[in-house]
């Protein structure tokens, strides 16, 4: 009886202490954005050497072949970052915390960085495929068009536009590697589904636009607050107020919220639809006092960029497909 009671608390207390020592689950974030913040960190600027520059635009354009010499050392002295990055791409969220509510003063001082890196990212492919590591290649550019698509989630157009920069450069490069013969059946079949799974203008810009017009109209609400609206016009704006306007009335915040909604729904049509609706959108653009319409970026530009990434998009395809 004492023999067995003994052997069951034995029992008991050694399953408790197994389970006491298995090691606990990590918490893991599902939050690229976090990740992204850690690559940030561990970037390494490339040097302020222009001849340095102008050799990695020169390959970034296709203008030039990998120079190991010289660039080699900057992409290795980025491996951690862009290890980083690369792995936070394959998480299912992303948001950049971006404090909209203070308008033009809320921080976005880490997209330059973000651009920075993602073309680093860009170059470490064309380095991985000029050592014959075609495979690392395509999975470097398929993570670089993840992180593209990651940098405008909840971004206003400056996230869209710069994201857009770096995406049309990477496609035009996929393009020229599908030229040349490279790329195995496995890895274009990879790409072509990477890629056609994109929107055929890359973003929601609609959506991008509503959050740069969600984010402006804060400021003319700290306008309305100020008691010196002239003065914090021109600390924001970097120029002085045009007469009248400053703040705002009612009635202009009203026209203007109509016009960017007008033009966000536009945004969504295919882009010769949009560009059409835009140019019509022009009477009414011209009724919104001129220190609003300093703040409204220019619609038929933002329809370009669409264009551009559109057409960069079919070459790629084309060229993987034709292959």
């Amino acid at each position: 009886m004492w023999t067995r009671a003994l052997l069951s608390s034995l029992f008991f207390l050694v399953a408790g202490a197994a389970a006491f020592c298995q090691p606990r689950a990590l918490p893991e974030t599902r939050n690229a954005a976090l990740r992204y913040w850690q690559a940030f960190a561990e970037l390494k600027d490339p040097p302020a050497d222009k001849a340095i520059i102008d050799e990695m635009e020169r390959v970034l354009t296709g203008q030039a072949p990998w120079d190991e010499e010289k660039l080699g050392r900057i992409v290795a002295a980025n491996e951690i970052a862009l290890g980083i990055l690369q792995r936070a791409t394959k998480l299912p969220e992303c948001d950049w915390g971006v404090e909209y509510s203070r308008g033009p003063q809320a921080s976005i001082a880490f997209v330059p960085r973000a651009h920075v890196l993602a073309r680093l990212n860009l170059l470490q492919g064309i380095r991985q495929a000029a050592r014959g590591e075609s495979q690392a290649a395509v999975d470097s550019w398929v993570a670089g068009i993840r992180f593209a698509q990651d940098l405008t989630k909840g971004g206003s157009l400056i996230f869209s536009l710069t994201a857009k920069s770096v995406l049309q450069l990477e496609l035009r490069t996929l393009a020229a590697e599908a030229k040349l013969g490279h790329l195995k059946p496995s890895q274009k079949k990879q790409l072509y589904a990477g890629v056609n799974a994109l929107p055929e203008d890359g973003f929601d810009w609609g959506l991008a636009w509503e959050m740069d017009a969600a984010s402006t109209d804060e400021f003319f609400e700290e306008l309305q607050r100020s008691q010196h609206p002239l003065g914090l016009f021109e600390k924001l704006m970097g120029e002085a107020a045009p007469r009248g306007c400053v703040p705002p009335s009612a009635e202009q915040r009203k026209i203007y919220n109509e016009y960017m909604a007008d033009v966000a729904a536009a945004l969504r049509l295919p882009p010769t639809a949009a560009k059409q609706r835009i140019a019509d959108l022009e009477g009414k653009a011209k009724t919104i006092c001129e220190s609003i319409r300093q703040a409204i970026p220019s619609a038929q530009h933002v329809n370009d960029a669409r264009l551009e990434i559109m057409a960069a998009r079919k070459e790629l395809l084309d060229n993987i497909a034709s292959q």
